[in-house]
């Protein structure tokens, strides 16, 4: 079982469909943590529960909310990016994440597969998803001709 960083191919379908917004205010995203034993990459389709890391502190199954949602567009370079999300008073262990949409137009679809590239511990702490640059170089979601 691995875990690899990959943008979900159901997801740029979907986005083609007109099933995702990343207007502030319109989809809701999460972001759920998952351990080594999880398979994800860009086959994953869905939010699952197989291999989510357990609840703990503020992290419960399904993950947390994304915030921040904003977009731009340059050099041909379409962008998205999310606030930074912590969960707080946790201890537990996680080698990825899966990004995914809660909306009802596309409930529960994966949007993208982070792997950490190894794992990472919080111990009755705090667990923050470092979100790369708003820029066209390093958006989490980039989208190229």
């Amino acid at each position: 079982m691995a875990i690899t960083q990959a943008i979900a191919n159901s997801f740029k379908k979907q986005l083609l469909d007109g099933d995702h917004s990343f207007a502030s205010g319109s989809d809701v995203y999460k972001i759920a943590l998952y351990s080594s034993s999880a398979t994800l990459n860009s086959a994953t389709t869905s939010y699952t529960t197989g291999n989510e890391v357990g609840n703990s502190g503020q992290y419960t199954a399904g993950g947390g909310k994304l915030t921040g949602n904003n977009t731009s567009i340059a050099s041909g370079v379409a962008i998205v990016d999310f606030a930074d999300r912590s969960f707080t008073g946790v201890t537990l262990t996680a080698r990825g994440a899966l990004i995914y949409n809660t909306s009802s137009t596309a409930t529960n679809a994966a949007v993208a597969a982070l792997d950490f590239g190894a794992d990472k511990t919080a111990t009755s702490g705090t667990f923050t998803i470092q979100f790369p640059a708003f820029t066209t170089a390093a958006a989490i979601l980039r989208i190229s001709g």
